[in-house]
């Protein structure tokens, strides 16, 4: 049992890597960067160039674990190679970031020879991946979206307490965010976050507020970033 996760090359330094050993360790890593991708994008969509280079990763991350042969020099170029690809990348998911990190651990244990370890790996994180996904971990349910809303309204209208009211009959939270000039200073522009309470009532609250800025411009989006502070 022991020798199953032993490397397959010598223990020492220069390890003598033949033909035949390259030859297992590139399938071996092709096979475990492909478990590894069907594990971890299990249920999520993700791009087919970003499925297939997640795995063929391993193998090339292999490749270059033999090469450099236990030469410190060399290892660390290949690093600041990995480096560059990185920053020339775009940035993708936290799942995939994480998914890409895996690959590499993938095919740094087959590159170095110990392809138990490698496979014992990639069936642990597959399932930890897939019982994740299939929990839903961190997930969050029945939770209302926060939204944003414009309001335009002339410049001499005080808009201290103006929305107040039909903002606490129709939402369950809200928060002035920023206000702005425009049109030469001829109007204001008002940003809320707001909570809707039911979100079927979302136009009769834009009518009430019409009523109130005197029927100029009202815009309602989802907001582009969460904050970690709850309004």
């Amino acid at each position: 049992m022991q020798q199953l996760f032993d490397s397959i090359f010598e223990t020492s330094s220069a390890a003598v890597i033949t033909p035949g050993g390259f030859i297992l360790v590139i399938l071996v890593s092709l096979a475990a960067g492909l478990v590894l991708t069907l594990t971890a994008m299990w249920r999520v969509e993700s791009t087919k160039s970003f499925m297939v280079a997640l795995a063929a990763l391993p193998a090339a991350v292999a490749a270059v674990i033999m090469m450099v042969n236990g030469n410190l020099g060399a290892g660390v170029a290949v690093a600041g190679a990995f480096g560059l690809v990185r920053f020339r990348s775009a940035a993708g998911s936290a799942r995939e970031i994480g998914a890409l990190f895996a690959a590499m651990a993938v095919g740094l244990m087959t590159g170095m020879g110990f392809l138990g370890y490698a496979a014992l790996f990639t069936v642990i994180f597959g399932v930890a991946m897939m019982a994740y996904t299939a929990m839903d971990f961190g997930g969050k349910k029945a939770v209302k979206p926060v939204k944003e809303i414009q309001i335009t309204i002339p410049e001499d209208l005080d808009f201290n307490g103006v929305f107040e009211p039909v903002f606490e009959e129709y939402t369950e939270s809200y928060k002035l965010v920023q206000v702005k000039t425009t049109h030469m200073g001829s109007l204001f522009k008002l940003k809320y976050e707001i909570k809707l309470k039911e979100t079927a009532r979302e136009k009769a609250m834009i009518d009430d507020l019409r009523v109130r800025n005197g029927n100029l411009e009202v815009m309602v989006s989802f907001r582009e970033t969460v904050k970690t502070s709850e309004l």
